[in-house]
């Protein structure tokens, strides 16, 4: 089977010789019909123009840039127990040790190869790990991890099977980049499925060999836990990131310890944990050759005998281990609050997590630091403790929210609200409930007030925390809630209750004042606060001006577009800015030089409407409040950025409706 998929990798270079061979045969057949001076002043610019032309996107189409994680590379001398794991599962996979390691940012371990020629010429060996990984797994799982993935290259399944792996690898990663207006993309594009349902069969049986040996190696309980830890590793990064580092980083402040984080975050969370290693992961992608995960784990777990099946046996403490990962005992108890308050008894009763059987990378957590300057840089950002992050992230959500809601009530009721005082005084004066139900036309009575309540309890929560009468209380096992400074529970809902009530708005207004709720404070508009960003468009056009478009969360940014030819440079410039992140609030410095003087930042509060244009190349005529008009249409080489066009399509629903 390994020679099969090498043999299939070689068609490769031969379809793309023979796809221009039939062109070339084909030019020459033309100009072989016209007369001998006609033939000869057309033949070079024709074979240009085809030949030339053909040649260079089948150069383009089969060669992409292999890009290299964020990571810090650790050597020999930093980490010898590391290097030892490695060379003890090289040696067991039969392969020589990575010419390198970098520890990485995710939940992964992968083994990298700086290949030539789609994976027929090898190169460079670097083994990716992620620390998480180095976080969580004990040793003897991370064993099994890194034998796994050296184990791809292993000639144990045939002299082959290392050049098969090599190009399943670099065929998987370029297949599907091969762009559907590239001319020479259909036939190699047809080729790339042909060569997956060819080498499927062997790559299966190579994921399971890699098993056994892992298994072989590290033990069979070892190798099985490592099998569904890492999905589940990978999941739980997943929900930190989108539950404490994701709206930080969006608020424009980093937690000065990320990894930290996620390491209370894994031992705060057993039971999700739990439930993550029971659950068959999801593939990662058509090119994802992994069996599912209960097959993985019956090949390697030994079927007992009829003798043994008969007799009882006492579950093994590695199955009890199996809850929870292991933690650095640097780390202090992640159940604790983030704020520093004792744990509940709930999260005491919790299951610590079992701690590794030995060093492997000395001074962890200095590494994590090392790792989040390079993966987490600030970019503008500030950079605070977790406690302080969490807290300016939450704000930040509710001040946005409050803001869009205060935005659709001041239209609706035809005044200005900026801030919960003058929210009360139209609940005093009975505006409020007209204007809630001009926003909600289809809306109940009760269904009005219950709003009502929901947007004064979240107006009341943002006084006492501006008014300093209030704090964030924070947990790595559940949600945040407003408490009192001294950490009493603050019933906000009673209040917002009274206070929606015509005819004791003006008592709970007193009441507020005489115990220092800001009622007048206005959002903090930060600098440092970024937009989120849902995608991107390349290439349009704005008003007849030559445009790229960024759609974030609060609004759409306007970048000017580079000229035609420049797409790949246009479509990397806008990931950039992407990353840099789209500023909520005031403007960015302008730099010099910088094309930031003339970007325009289109608020989605300043959009009255959308018309869409009819015509083979749809257009947009965004209506602004102002009485301006914003003409948007997709250029004939316009692009996306990942998930563009699905973003502008969700932006031009959420527009045309009522807001």
């Amino acid at each position: 089977m390994a020679a099969r998929s090498a043999i299939a990798l070689a068609g490769f270079p031969v379809v793309a010789g023979l796809q221009l061979a039939a062109v070339l045969l084909l030019l020459w057949t033309i100009l072989s019909v016209l007369p001998g001076a006609v033939a000869l002043r057309a033949g070079v610019p024709l074979s240009i123009a085809t030949v030339g032309a053909l040649g260079y996107e089948t150069w383009r189409a089969l060669h992409t840039r292999r890009r290299t994680p964020a990571g810090v590379a650790v050597t020999r001398g930093q980490a010898p127990k590391l290097w030892e794991l490695i060379d003890g599962a090289a040696a067991a996979a039969g392969v020589r040790p990575p010419d390198g390691v970098t520890v990485v940012a995710d939940a992964t371990a992968a083994l990298g190869e700086r290949t030539r020629v789609l994976g027929l010429i090898g190169g460079r060996r670097d083994l990716y790990l992620g620390l998480p990984l180095l976080q969580a797994l004990p040793p003897a799982r991370l064993r099994a991890v890194v034998a796994h993935e050296l184990a791809h290259g292993s000639p144990k399944l045939g002299r082959w099977a290392p050049l098969a792996y090599r190009g399943r690898v670099a065929v998987g990663r370029t297949a599907p980049r091969i762009s559907r207006r590239n001319p020479a993309g259909a036939v190699l594009r047809a080729y790339a499925g042909f060569y997956r349902r060819m080498d499927a069969p062997f790559s299966r049986a190579q994921e399971l060999a890699a098993d056994r040996i892992a298994a072989d190696h590290a033990g069979v309980a070892d190798a099985v836990a490592a099998l569904r830890d890492m999905p589940a590793l990978a999941g739980m990064q997943r929900l930190f990131h989108a539950e404490y580092v994701g709206p930080g980083w969006q608020a424009g402040y980093v937690p000065d310890d990320v990894f930290g984080g996620l390491l209370r975050v894994l031992a705060a969370r057993p039971v999700e944990m739990s439930m993550l290693r029971a659950t068959e992961p999801e593939p990662s992608g058509p090119w994802d050759t992994h069996p599912p995960l209960a097959e993985r784990v019956a090949a390697l777990t030994p079927r007992p005998s009829p003798a043994s099946s008969d007799t009882a046996s006492a579950p093994s403490s590695d199955t009890a281990s199996d809850a929870a990962p292991a933690s650095a005992s640097e780390e202090p108890s992640a159940s604790e609050d983030v704020s520093g308050e004792p744990p509940s008894s709930e999260a005491a009763d919790e299951e610590k997590p079992a701690e590794p059987d030995e060093e492997l990378v000395p001074d962890l957590p200095a590494l994590g630091r090392a790792l989040q300057a390079v993966a987490f840089p600030p970019r503008g950002r500030t950079v605070v403790s977790w406690d302080e992050c969490l807290s300016f992230a939450r704000t930040t959500e509710m001040e946005r929210e409050a803001e869009a809601a205060l935005a659709a009530i001041s239209r609706a009721s035809d005044a200005a609200v900026p801030d919960a005082a003058h929210l009360l005084t139209l609940v005093a004066d009975g505006r409020l409930r007209a204007a809630a139900g001009a926003v909600f036309p289809d809306t109940s009575p009760e269904e009005i007030t219950a709003r009502i309540v929901d947007l004064l309890g979240l107006m009341l929560a943002l006084a006492a925390l501006r008014g300093g009468v209030a704090r964030w209380r924070h947990s790595w096992t559940g949600a945040a809630e407003v408490v009192a400074v001294d950490g009493a529970n603050l019933n906000l809902a009673e209040l917002a209750a009274a206070a929606a009530d015509p005819e004791t708005t003006e008592a709970v207004r007193t009441y507020l004042t005489e115990n220092g709720f800001d009622l007048a404070a206005r959002a903090d508009q930060r600098a440092s606060a970024r937009a989120r960003v849902l995608g991107g468009l390349v290439n349009l056009s704005a008003d007849g001006t030559r445009t790229d478009l960024l759609i974030t969360d609060l609004g759409l940014l306007l970048v000017p577009g580079l000229p035609r030819g420049r797409g790949v440079e246009a479509k990397r410039r806008l990931t950039r800015i992407a990353a840099d992140g789209v500023p909520a609030g005031a403007e960015p410095p302008v730099e010099p030089d910088s094309d930031q003087e003339a970007r325009r930042f289109v608020p989605f509060a300043d959009v009255a409407g959308v018309t869409v244009l009819p015509g083979r190349r749809k257009g947009w005529v965004l209506g602004l409040r102002d009485g301006g008009n914003l003409s948007l249409r997709p250029a004939l080489d316009a692009d996306e950025l990942p998930g563009g066009w699905a973003a502008w399509d969700e932006a031009v629903i959420f527009l045309a409706g009522t807001r």
